[in-house]
């Protein structure tokens, strides 16, 4: 068994236990918790193999392992994970902000696929960029340029978690948060960067969306929102990750037929840059929002070609 990120070893002393003496390498990051959790390891006789490293590297030297399990969360799975793990093992692991995901390698090797196993919320790998938490510090204090009604009741935004984890994995970079008013509920956005909304109760029962930044995150929350309604509200036991060496994606309810809800590769661009994409369809050409790396070309959920690119000018022909 393989384990990343010993902590205090408390982890691997039960996955030895498990396993049996011999048969768990853990990998730490930081030598000092390493050393400490070596120690704490040995004075039972846990016999586990403690190494320090980057845990996205995985550790070669013991591979392939039967069972690889993640203390930390990560928004894309690195595949050294997968290519050190036997054809049908398995990685269990905390996705993203909201759940984790078991995969099962499959017997070529070439791609691990599983379902989502519930909500999880863990420490993110250590380097992860997050940006600013704080959501004035994004909005900053300058006049919101677009400001509409929002028709759309709040009232799932706070309390269905399904709807919560469909948002996420469509919209992995936006932050939402939830609260209410002497006028109701309010939920606010935003991306980490310079990008937006306010969904603010008003009286006499409105809502009114207050958006600014190179996306306007009001339109893509009812965008995501719509989908999720669309495809029969999935939940989040309905979902799954695809994980292959250039690419992953999470996709509901079925891996080779259901509907691929966005590439998990984070969305396009490199996030300062604000690139747009190029739908390619039988029916639509234009820009909408990326769900991948620039550069990357990828089957979109209605069979066009989603393309992500700098300018919409350079996409290549339909």
């Amino acid at each position: 068994m393989f384990e990343l990120g010993t902590g205090t070893g408390w982890n691997a002393a039960l996955l030895a236990l498990r396993a049996g003496p011999g048969q768990v390498t853990s990998v730490e990051v930081d030598p000092r918790l390493a050393g400490a959790a070596g120690l704490r390891l040995d004075a039972v006789d846990a016999r586990v193999r403690v190494k320090v490293g980057d845990g996205t590297a995985g550790w070669p030297p013991y591979a392939p392992y039967d069972r690889v399990i993640s203390t930390y969360a990560v928004d894309r799975i690195p595949w050294s994970w997968v290519a050190q793990t036997r054809p049908g093992g398995r990685i269990v692991t905390p996705w993203g902000r909201l759940g984790h995901v078991a995969l099962t390698v499959a017997e070529d090797g070439r791609s691990a696929t599983g379902w989502i196993q519930g909500l999880a919320q863990f420490m993110p790998a250590r380097g992860t960029f997050s940006g600013p938490d704080d959501f004035s510090q994004v909005r900053g204090d300058a006049p919101a340029p677009d400001k509409r009604p929002w028709e759309r009741d709040l009232g799932p935004l706070r309390d269905d978690w399904h709807l919560r984890f469909a948002l996420r994995v469509a919209l992995p970079d936006v932050r939402i948060t939830v609260a209410a008013d002497d006028d109701g509920l309010n939920a606010w956005l935003h991306d980490g960067i310079t990008s937006w909304a306010a969904l603010s109760a008003v009286e006499n029962g409105k809502t009114l969306a207050h958006q600014g930044g190179p996306r306007r995150l009001a339109d893509e929350l009812e965008q995501a929102w719509e989908g999720w309604l669309e495809a029969d509200k999935p939940d989040l036991y309905d979902y799954g990750l695809t994980v292959e060496p250039e690419h992953q994606y999470a996709w509901a309810h079925d891996a080779d037929t259901g509907w691929p809800l966005t590439p998990a590769d984070g969305l396009c661009p490199t996030r300062a840059a604000q690139l747009t994409c190029h739908i390619r369809s039988h029916d639509h050409s234009g820009p909408s929002a990326c769900p991948g790396p620039q550069g990357m070309v990828d089957v979109g959920r209605n069979g066009g070609i989603v393309e992500c690119v700098a300018d919409p000018s350079q996409a290549t022909a339909a």
